[in-house]
């Protein structure tokens, strides 16, 4: 007998015993008072068996034969196992005639195998270790909040901490994350702390080419070429729980860091920058720890200011036309005639793009003077944008729309240098005739 059917007894025998009324026992099994009374009849004419079910241990009246179970199951098995019980059940329907409902195809492909439940589903993250020596591994993301409130526009915090002690190593208040934003950060940090041994992050196209078959390129983002020249390797976690040490560190500065901005009276990224050090000082007093070794893994960076900046920024390779010209970032570059460029045509040289200085292009380490012919630059339409650079973009957007954009036409004439000139005429008695009073016309 189950629990429900004990407690039935119980209550039935204080009604024949005139404890209770079948009301009353009614009221406390939770049945109508017809019910009542027919299970007070059967307990009175069987005892206690009589209210134990009549299908109880019987074959259900609407199970399938076990032949249909093994011929579904096998069906599902051989040409089926890649569908889930909802596309299986359609397909059993339309193509062989079974009508068997969801829930029982998915208990008959969970009992063989076939299909997890939600709970089997389930996937666990376990915590990894921190490294053992600072500066061995750097975590690297950037977080964007409304930092200052609603006393400025929102940014992008760029976050670097240490996994070994979870030191905040470089802090850095930027439009969005791009590249020429990890660029900043990473001079400052390279000029503070020296060369780490790794650095971790997400897949952002920052850090890694998504597109393993892209044709054009080198398979290698410009972050990671500068890494390379660096030698500082770069790895890219596969979930966010894995580098979870800056992701939490992001939440505890979207709540600490903006309280320390509004007592502060900071409002905007320039004076926020400013105050970031100080802040990291006593934010790493309070709550970061002793790293496992003693040693610094950190390297000391042997490479001058200026080959710095020319690793530092955008350089990609541009083949040279026959008319001494190249294509980059929607612009054509003129090269200006010397005997030195006369002799690249057909060859490859590299453009060096700085974000603080006008553009390079260099070819086996002499600059070479140029000219820009450049079309007007606008965003684009169906431009491609990146959920995180997203805010960054649609400022941009805005900027360019407040300029009244109305380019001027120029004719064929305008092209060819044409100038307008006043009429001439020419002859022995030009003075007189241009002199000569106006003479009145009468009827």
């Amino acid at each position: 007998m189950s629990e429900r059917d004990l407690r039935r007894i119980e209550v039935l025998s204080d009604v024949r015993a005139g404890r209770r009324t079948v009301v009353a026992a009614a009221a406390v099994l939770a049945i109508s008072e017809r019910q009542a009374f027919r299970l007070l009849a059967r307990y009175e004419a069987d005892g206690g068996g009589g209210l134990i079910h009549k299908a109880r241990g019987r074959t259900s009246n609407r199970s399938h034969n076990e032949g249909i179970r093994k011929y579904a199951v096998e069906l599902v098995k051989t040409r089926y196992a890649d569908f889930g019980p909802t596309l299986a059940t359609e397909v059993l329907l339309d193509k062989h005639q079974l009508r068997i409902g969801k829930e029982t195809l998915r208990r008959w492909m969970m009992a063989e195998g076939l299909w997890l439940s939600r709970t089997q589903r389930r996937t666990f993250h376990q915590p990894r270790l921190r490294r053992e020596s600072y500066g061995e591994l750097i975590q690297i993301d950037g977080s964007d909040h409304r930092w200052f409130e609603q006393r400025g526009e929102p940014c992008t915090l760029l976050v670097f901490i240490d996994d070994a002690t979870s030191k905040l190593m470089q802090l850095r208040f930027v439009p969005s994350e791009s590249t020429d934003s990890y660029f900043e950060a990473l001079n400052g940090y390279l000029t503070t702390h020296g060369c780490p041994t790794a650095f971790y992050s997400d897949k952002h196209t920052v850090f890694r080419v998504n597109r393993p078959d892209a044709k054009g390129g080198s398979g290698m983002t410009q972050f990671g070429r500068a890494l390379a020249e660096l030698n500082i390797e770069i790895l890219c976690a596969n979930s966010s729980q894995a580098k979870g040490r800056v992701e939490r560190a992001n939440r505890t500065l979207q709540d600490r860091l903006v309280k320390e901005l509004r007592m502060a009276g900071i409002c905007d990224m320039t004076a926020g920058n400013s105050f970031l050090p100080q802040f990291a000082e006593e934010f790493n007093n309070k709550f970061s720890i002793p790293a496992v070794r003693t040693e610094n893994m950190h390297r000391r960076l042997n490479v001058q200011a200026s080959r710095l900046a020319d690793i530092l920024c955008h350089r990609e390779q541009r083949h040279v036309s026959q008319q001494l010209s190249l294509a980059y970032d929607r612009r054509q570059i003129i090269l200006e005639r010397s005997e030195m460029a006369d002799k690249l045509t057909g060859q490859y040289v590299e453009v060096y793009d700085f974000s603080d200085r006008p553009l390079e292009v260099r070819w086996k380490g002499h600059s070479l003077p140029y000219r820009v012919f450049s079309k007007d630059q606008r965003v684009s339409h169906t431009a491609i944008v990146e959920n995180k650079r997203l805010s960054h973009a649609l400022a941009v957007v805005k900027a360019q729309q407040d300029i009244k954009h109305q380019p001027k036409i120029q004719t064929n004439s305008d092209k060819g240098g044409y100038k307008k000139r006043p009429r001439q005429v020419y002859g022995p008695d030009y003075k007189e005739i241009a002199t000569a009073p106006a003479v009145e016309m009468t009827a």
